[in-house]
């Protein structure tokens, strides 16, 4: 169809929020060296227009919740007018519009689980983590 497949989407959702969290002074590695993994448990997405073969597009992602059990995220996937000369940051925090026509807008809730799948506190667990979380 020359479009982007709908499932693509939620991988890219990941990648904003892995970068983000990244971006912040946590690398996703580092969670994982804790014993704390970080499930979907829920997943919302909307379609307004399919990005193409070969369009530029950015991934813009937003810590919109947190507590010491539980993280969401908002991302929106926005087609660029051209490759951009310098880096972007991932984060769409400031409240500024981010650039590029929107094309899909999506939300993810994630639960804090240790290595025996149970429920953590974050708080508790990587006060650190749980720091960066709030900044933005």
């Amino acid at each position: 169809m020359g479009v982007v497949y709908h499932a693509n989407y939620i991988n890219w959702f990941e990648i904003g929020r892995t970068e983000l969290i990244r971006e912040r002074g946590f690398p996703y590695k580092r969670t994982e060296e804790l014993g704390l993994y970080l499930p979907v448990v829920e997943l919302e997405s909307k379609f307004r227009r399919p990005a193409r073969y070969d369009d530029v597009v950015a991934v813009y992602t937003r810590v919109s919740d947190y507590t010491a059990k539980t993280v969401a995220f908002e991302s929106q996937v926005r087609l660029l007018p051209a490759m951009p000369s310098t880096p972007r940051a991932a984060e769409a925090e400031s409240g500024v519009e981010p650039e590029g026509e929107l094309l899909v807008e999506g939300a993810t809730r994630h639960v804090w689980l240790n290595r025996d799948w149970k429920p953590v506190r974050i708080d508790k667990e990587a006060p650190e983590l749980f720091r960066l979380l709030g900044e933005g």
